[in-house]
């Protein structure tokens, strides 16, 4: 067996209008979470595994739209029932946020052995229904992050400095 690498993506997939897409876990049902995923290699770049991932867990292609890396990172302790996936001893993961923000609610293609099903929700209600605290986080750093692009665009229109 391959050990999975200790450091991830954290990919919120959201609408301009902050409607977040929600995916139940195959192997934990009532688990819902925003699209995650381990490097497949040491020197894989994070934004392309960050596409690869949303690609493979949702369908959707994460180059068409505009992924963002958020340069927000965390460090958390694996689940217990999840650390038999990495080298023995490891019980720390880095995980590195992404915000992919799609036109609409798009239809989504779910890997089933990974998913049950998916649900837009808005971002309020969205981290709500994370199960893990630092995507709930996530999710509601959504909001502010957004406002603040915007804020940029229109300083950037009016000719402002930041």
């Amino acid at each position: 067996m391959r050990y999975k690498i200790p450091e991830s993506v954290l990919v919120v997939i959201h609408t301009p209008d902050l409607q977040v897409l929600l995916i139940e876990r195959a192997d934990r049902p009532g688990f819902w979470q925003s699209v995650t995923g381990s490097l497949d290699a040491e020197d894989e770049p994070l934004m392309a595994t960050a596409a690869r991932e949303v690609a493979e867990e949702t369908g959707i292609v994460a180059d068409r739209y505009q992924l963002t890396d958020w340069r927000h990172t965390i460090d958390y302790e694996i689940y217990p029932q999840w650390r038999h996936r990495y080298a023995p001893g490891v019980t720390r993961n880095t995980e590195h946020w992404f915000g992919l923000c799609v036109p609409e609610p798009l239809p989504v293609t779910l890997a089933p052995r990974e998913h049950l099903q998916f649900e837009w929700l808005p971002w309020q209600a969205a981290a709500e229904r994370c199960f893990s605290s630092s995507n709930a986080e996530a999710v509601r750093q959504l909001a502010w992050r957004m406002a603040g692009a915007q804020g940029a665009e229109a300083g950037a229109v009016r000719g402002e400095a930041r």
